[in-house]
């Protein structure tokens, strides 16, 4: 990039780029102009030539078929050259043919090549200049040539008799000066045109290089060229996933970071093709094409949380930027997971502390054996309670989610319980993963039992072979049949954000996990009323 640059400032050429373009397009112009003369004028030129041709063997023809010029020929005694010869009968027909259409010359030959006609009377009687052999053996002849009167076009002619023999050959002669005067006489118009149009294209160039000058801004071809280089770096460095698209939806570029993101090969060639074909149909498609409208919007790809931005330009594409919040959701709901441990502590510990004051108040009542009693009861309440999931659920992380969550439900007063066909073995594939799925529909249906008349929420988790199937139902309002769809969707949520985090990511998550194990999410009606949320894992026991 830099050597033409450098021969461009060696040679003065002006360094900013729609300057140089212009002199380009002056310069394009004006050689095409000439190149476009030069291509008209050569065969103009020959094509004048032919015409004279024509028109002076057109002339001899004419000539030829008057019979008194044969017969003058015939009859008539070869003449001397000099002022007498310039009363002959068929001199005077030559004369007359050559006045009348304006050749240089009208020449009448014998058999023998002997003038019997010259426009220069002293010629007469003497041989021809030009060899006449073609003549006068009955060819006509066209041809440019050299003679006593100087260069013309020529046109040669037999000389036929009435009995149709040939007596002799007329030759006929337009000046090629005429000609040439012609041609010189068409070149100021044919040069007004090239003109013309070059002024034409001029002024084309000047409203193009005009154009180009506020879309480059006035910048040098350096300039451009260092800010593309910038440009390609900035993007292909930043964290920040960069998606491009034309105005037909089709990608326009993407830089490594937003491949990684979206789950796209490096080497994959995405340019030029359409957003859906690239991506498929889905929420983060939407978004990027601008069918979901808003400002950080989620989305999940695969394993991954995204948020996503979307800038209109100019021309009717867009810019799309994502960042990743994968990192950030997880600690998101580990926080949520400690708050949730937290606010069991603390029900806990308010319990405790009222059943601690309870007991003091029997001891100092001396109510020993009440005390006693109220001790072992309320031991045996929590000890069933831990007792009774741990009998039905024996993998420990669940086992443990859920007596934290009958624990946090006491505390809101919506009793949390397991159906009587729970039962789920030690042989979970992903146990973290079921833990995210119960955490989140039990968490939701904590939501909604919560405002209900008769509050319950009751948790069936059991494997049926290597299937593990699970149904969280609830006594809140339900979920009507025509949202039972959209609530799985990225970023829904009939909740107000309570702080910087983002809702509607639950119920996605738990579908997204769902189907990476092949299995299934989906909500509908239970049995009493309320909403019934249905998970199926295949394969999620060994």
């Amino acid at each position: 990039m830099r050597f033409p640059l450098l021969s461009a400032r060696r040679l003065g050429l002006p360094r900013r780029a729609v300057s140089q373009i212009l002199l380009t397009q002056l310069a394009i112009a004006a050689g095409v102009a000439v190149l476009a003369t030069g291509l008209f004028l050569a065969p103009l030129s020959a094509q004048l030539d032919d015409q004279a041709m024509r028109r002076a063997l057109a002339i001899a023809q004419s000539a030829a078929a008057d019979p008194a010029l044969a017969a003058g020929l015939l009859t008539a005694e070869p003449p001397a050259g000099g002022p007498a010869a310039a009363d002959g009968p068929v001199q005077s027909s030559a004369e007359r043919i050559r006045r009348a259409t304006g050749a240089e010359y009208v020449v009448v030959m014998d058999l023998n090549g002997i003038r019997r006609s010259h426009p220069s009377p002293d010629l007469i009687g003497l041989p021809v200049s030009t060899d006449p052999r073609d003549a006068l053996a009955g060819r006509e002849v066209m041809e440019i040539d050299e003679g006593t009167l100087g260069r013309s076009a020529r046109g040669k002619v037999p000389l036929v008799a009435a009995d149709g023999e040939i007596v002799g050959a007329v030759s006929v002669g337009i000046a090629y000066d005429s000609v040439r005067d012609r041609l010189l006489g068409a070149i100021p118009g044919l040069l007004a045109y090239a003109g013309g149009a070059l002024a034409a294209g001029a002024l084309a160039a000047y409203l193009l290089s005009r154009r180009i000058q506020r879309q480059t801004r006035d910048l040098a071809f350096s300039d451009i060229a260092g800010l593309l280089a910038e440009r390609e770096a900035m993007l292909h460095s930043i964290r920040e996933g960069v998606i491009a698209l034309d105005p037909g939806g089709r990608i326009r570029l993407v830089n490594d970071e937003a491949a990684r993101l979206l789950g796209l090969a490096p080497d994959s060639a995405v340019a030029g093709r359409p957003l859906d074909d690239v991506l498929g149909a889905g929420r983060t498609t939407d978004v990027l094409a601008g069918r979901v409208a808003g400002r950080d919007l989620l989305t999940v790809r695969g394993r991954r949380v995204l948020v996503a931005n979307r800038m209109p330009t100019r021309d009717g594409g867009a810019v799309a930027t994502l960042r990743d919040r994968t990192e950030l959701e997880h600690l998101s709901r580990e926080l949520d997971s400690t708050r949730g441990l937290i606010d069991a502590l603390r029900a806990q510990d308010h319990e405790h502390a009222n059943r601690l004051h309870t007991v003091l108040g029997l001891l100092e009542l001396g109510l020993h054996e009440e005390a006693a009693e109220f001790v072992t009861e309320v031991v045996g309440v929590h000890r069933s309670t831990a007792e009774q999931v741990t009998e039905r659920v024996h993998d420990p992380l669940l086992a443990a989610l859920l007596v934290g969550k009958t624990t946090v439900a006491a505390e809101r007063g919506v009793p949390l319980r397991l159906a009587d066909s729970t039962l789920l073995p030690d042989r979970l594939v992903d146990p973290g993963g079921l833990v995210t799925i119960v955490g989140n529909l039990v968490d939701n249906a904590l939501d909604a039992a919560a405002g209900s008349a008769a509050p319950l929420v009751e948790v069936d988790l059991h494997a049926e072979g290597r299937t593990a199937v699970l149904r969280v139902r609830d006594s809140g309002p339900g979920v009507p049949a025509a949202r039972r769809e959209e609530i799985f969707t990225e970023g829904w949520s009939t909740k107000q954000p309570s702080g910087p985090r983002e809702r509607g990511l639950g119920l996605a998550l738990v579908r997204r996990l769902a189907q990476r194990q092949g299995g299934s999410a989906w909500a509908g009606e239970a049995a009493d009323g309320g909403a019934e949320f249905s998970v199926v894992l295949p394969e999620a026991l060994r």
